[in-house]
Parts: C-alpha cells; structure tokens; sequence
C-alpha cells in the first residue's frame, strides 16, 4: 500500500515537471516566431520584447532543475522512471539554449533596424524560423506522446534547415561580393541564420531524447545533415 502511495506521488510530481516543459516549450516557440516577425517587420518593440521575456524561459528551466533534481532525491526513481526525469532535463536544457538564440536573433533584429535592409532577408529567415518552430513543436508532441516515429521524423528534417541556411549562406555572399556596403548588415543576417540552424540542432536533440526515452537507447547512426558551408566569421552574441 505504501509502496502504491509513493508511485502515485512521484506520477503527481512528475506531471507536475512535464507540465512546465510543456509551457517552456510554447514560450520558447513563440520567442522564435516573434523574433523572427521582428526581424522582418523591423520591430523594434517586438524585439524588446523577445529579448525580455527570454528572462522568464530562463527562470522556468531553473525551476525544472531544481524540482527534477527534488523528485530524485526524494522519490530514489529507478529504471525507466529515472530515464524519465533525466530526459526532462535534457530537454529542459535544450529549450533554455534555443530560447537564448531566439533572444540573440532579437537583439540583432534592433541592429539591422538601423541599416539598409537585405531584399528578401527577413522573409527568408522568418521562413527558416517557423520551420525550426515545427520542428520542435513536433519534438514536445512526440515527447507528450512517446512517439518515438515522430521523434524519428524530427530527426530527419534537420537536413532541410541545413539546407535553408546554406542557401542563404549563398545569397548573403552574394549581396557582400556585388555591394561591399552590405558586408556588416550580411554578417548580422549570417549571424542569425546559424542560430535558426542551432535551433534545429536542438529541436533535433529533444527529438532524440524522445527515442531513447521510447527505447532505452540512444539512435546509433549519425544524424542527417545536409553539407555546410564554410561560415562567415561574427562575433559576439
């Protein structure tokens, strides 16, 4: 009876964990879409605030840490409970990352306000962003559920943002060799497009922890990438 008692508390607390993935996870899509509609639009205000809100998305990764690491001296999960606390905090971590390159997209959405503006550019990687946001949105879903074919279908897709950006590596070199004028505004723009790339990185990487909560193993093969382009060198972040 005991042993019953501590079962349905550790599922109470753990569904508890899992819920505030799930908001983390619709907080950091909407950081991306948003992100990316001020890029485009040149939306200062909406820019401020993404890189504002990313504070929220940080304190609620911290909170989910702090109650995973809880659950597990509390509860002593084993097995596959413990396989499942673990993968929260992945994933946890994960969103926390992609809500950081969200905010840096952001940040430089308020440079490029002040430049001349790359035909075509903030369309491209609103384009870019919202694939990235299916992709994750995808990766939650199939955590939710355990689908670990979903899960599997995530993977798979990362080539195509691989892909997006080296197309857009190609058009930003364009833009810099026809008008040395656009070199700085490009640089931002490149900047931007590796962070969307990382993004499908991470989406990528919470879609493999979906596998190996579903299987118990990590997926073997290296993951589909698309070949990279040699990046332009940017700094800061």
């Amino acid at each position: 009876m005991e042993s019953q008692h501590i079962m349905r508390a550790f599922d109470r607390d753990l569904e508890g964990i899992q819920a505030m993935v799930m908001r983390m996870g619709g907080m950091v899509e909407a950081a991306i879409l948003e992100a990316g509609q001020a890029l485009e639009a040149r939306d200062d205000e909406l820019a401020e605030k993404v890189r504002m809100g990313d504070k929220a998305i940080d304190a609620l990764e911290e909170k989910i840490g702090e109650e995973a690491s809880r659950l597990i001296a509390l509860r002593a999960p084993t097995a596959g409970d413990l396989r499942i606390v673990l993968s929260v905090m992945k994933i946890a971590a994960s969103l926390e990352r992609v809500g950081d390159y969200a905010k840096n997209m952001a940040k430089r959405a308020n440079v490029l306000g002040q430049m001349t503006a790359i035909p075509g550019a903030g369309g491209s990687l609103r384009r870019m962003s919202k694939t990235v946001v299916q992709m994750l949105s995808d990766a939650l879903d199939a955590y939710n559920t355990r689908d670990a074919a979903l899960a599997e279908d995530v993977r798979n897709r990362d080539r195509e943002v691989d892909q997006m950006y080296n197309a857009l590596f190609r058009e930003f070199l364009t833009h810099m060799m026809e008008d040395p004028r656009n070199i700085t505004a490009c640089m931002h723009l490149h900047f931007i497009a590796k962070n969307i790339e990382r993004m499908g990185d991470h989406a990528t990487t919470i879609a493999e922890q979906v596998i190996y909560l579903v299987t118990g193993v990590m997926p073997e093969e290296n993951r589909p990438k698309a070949e990279t382009v040699t990046a332009i060198g940017v700094g800061g972040k």
